[in-house]
């Protein structure tokens, strides 16, 4: 009797064509990444990290990077969160706040850039508002004075991307059944107490995806730093960016891009980590 075949599993079939896609999307160009980090002409090197941890713009691209991760992050959070909170008291005119909010959705970074840049030069509309009132101009994007021009691109950032991190929490709010927080506003339970016991466990899904997604973004923020301050403001995506065009060596962008990369995973799988469901927790729907 002749031995029948193994059949594939149609849920394999069904996703076969998504896993060919993804491999070619992105692991077949990661994989050259990382050839081009560490591969010269005579064989495997680290050339190209040495070149990369020597050039001196590295290192400030790493500092600007993590101070605008750090606070980037936590300010567009609090801002996303309070105002999802806001729509879901359902308060008047609710639709007009919604599609206000999200407008920076449509414009593109290096046009956000360019808005801010209207209002941050010297003779930008920061400035005659200050000269209207008698205050005087001041050089927001100077190199000289280093703490403005990140706060210039701070301001920039959450207000170009805050808007994605409302839309997420927006969405995971609306499945978010309100017995339970009826519930607990009759047993006496304050807001904060609702928002931080009730609310915020069942949340967490969306807060995993937007704070994950977020911080990729965040990581790869390049040209809105670029439209404002050019490389008296590097981020790791810049130096990327400098180094395959400007310097023609994309094994050292490679090499950038690898460490971008890698923080990308190491936080993601942090955030997973962290704001994992626990036992005994309402985070399960």
């Amino acid at each position: 009797m002749a031995r029948r075949r193994p059949r594939l599993s149609p849920a394999l079939l069904l996703i076969a064509p998504s896993l060919v896609f993804m491999t070619l999307l992105f692991a077949w160009p990661m994989l050259v990444g990382i050839g081009q980090a560490f591969s010269g002409d005579d064989g495997p090197t680290v050339e190209y990290l040495r070149r990369m941890v020597d050039d001196p713009y590295f290192w400030p691209a790493v500092r600007n990077t993590v101070l605008l991760i750090v606070v980037l992050i936590p300010l567009q959070f609090a801002l996303a969160l309070g105002m999802a909170l806001l729509l879901r008291t359902r308060p008047r005119f609710q639709g007009l706040y919604f599609y206000i909010w999200v407008i920076p959705l449509a414009i593109s970074d290096l046009a956000a850039g360019l808005v801010w840049l209207a209002i941050f030069t010297d003779r930008g509309y920061l400035n005659s508002v200050l000269e209207t009132v008698g205050v005087g101009g001041y050089s927001w994007l100077s190199y000289e004075n280093p703490t403005t021009v990140y706060l210039a691109v701070l301001v920039a950032e959450v207000w170009r991307a805050t808007s994605l991190v409302f839309v997420i929490l927006v969405a995971g709010l609306q499945g978010i059944p309100k017995d339970y927080d009826e519930a607990a506003e009759v047993f006496g339970a304050s807001y904060w107490k609702r928002l931080r016991y009730v609310i915020l466990p069942q949340l967490r899904p969306s807060i995993q995806v937007a704070v994950i997604l977020r911080t990729i973004l965040a990581l790869q923020a390049f040209a809105v730093a670029q439209a404002l301050a050019g490389r008296d403001f590097p981020l790791l995506v810049g130096e990327t960016y400098h180094w395959y065009t400007t310097l023609q060596n994309p094994n050292v962008a490679a090499a950038i891009a690898l460490v971008v990369l890698t923080v990308s995973m190491v936080t993601s799988v942090a955030y997973l980590r962290l704001l994992r469901d626990k036992p005994g927790t309402t985070g399960a729907r």
